[in-house]
């Protein structure tokens, strides 16, 4: 067992489970499923990106422990923070990356819809960020995203406080903010509803930088279907959301790396 193992078996699922209220027991076992999902879909930086959700009726967050892998998270592992990123109880052994709360703290402080905010750094992500267009109305994936897509330019490693404002500012009401340069985040009213927004922001700059390596003229959807994404959004969800697909993507999970409600 390795010591980053050992530290996070110091709090037992149990102890944890029977310190916080079901509500709070529930988004834990969620966001770890998203950090797990995450990492089962290659979106994941070694340890250097966070999710963090709200923990309900109280001022506080959930974050993971810092040098823990994504695929390492559990309910129990997962640290609580207040809006400084200073731990609160039940306390943790485990380390938080201050500094990798900036981002989110400002988020959760200027959104009272924020309840999960998820940000990754990966390939595709950070390529379409690069790009001086940005991403492109060329997929039906991208259809789930421009209708609430914001842009931040890039400052440097998001470290200091005065960077906050302009990124509170920049995401504004939008639910899919891509930071130039850097990579992509989502804004959900759940855990759920924060994946797949990413699900979708990912397979977008996917199909973006593949359809741009082909070499070929590239095809835009006309504004006046983008302009009726949202309604055709709820259609195609039954009105359900990403409660529609999120009890099938713990099942998956389940098979493919169980563990993340302990």
């Amino acid at each position: 067992m390795t010591a980053m193992t050992t530290s996070l078996s110091n709090n037992t699922c149990a102890t944890i489970r029977e310190t916080v209220s079901s509500q709070e027991w529930q988004v834990r076992v969620d966001l770890a499923a998203a950090y797990r999902l995450v990492a089962l879909f290659g979106w994941d930086d070694l340890v250097f990106t966070h999710i963090t959700a709200k923990v309900p009726g109280t001022p506080h967050f959930l974050i993971n422990p810092y040098g823990a892998m994504f695929e390492e998270v559990t309910a129990s592992s997962l640290v609580k923070i207040d809006i400084h990123g200073s731990k609160v109880p039940p306390l943790s052994d485990a380390e938080v990356n201050p500094a990798g709360f900036v981002i989110h703290s400002c988020i959760h402080a200027a959104r009272s819809d924020a309840h999960c905010v998820l940000h990754t750094h990966s390939l595709n992500g950070v390529a379409v960020s690069a790009q001086k267009e940005g991403l492109l109305p060329i997929s039906q994936f991208a259809m789930s995203v421009l209708h609430s897509l914001s842009y931040h330019d890039y400052e440097g490693f998001a470290l200091t406080e005065e960077e906050k404002p302009r990124l509170a500012r920049d995401l504004g009401s939008s639910r899919f903010l891509m930071l130039r340069n850097h990579g992509l985040l989502t804004v959900g009213g759940s855990v759920a509803e924060a994946f797949l927004g990413m699900h979708r922001f990912e397979a977008a700059c996917m199909v973006q930088v593949r359809a741009q390596s082909g070499g070929a003229a590239l095809i835009d959807i006309p504004g006046a279907i983008l302009g009726r994404a949202r309604e055709q959004l709820i259609q195609v969800r039954n009105g359900r959301g990403a409660e529609l697909v999120w009890p099938g993507l713990l099942r998956r999970l389940d098979r493919r790396l169980p563990g993340y409600d302990s």
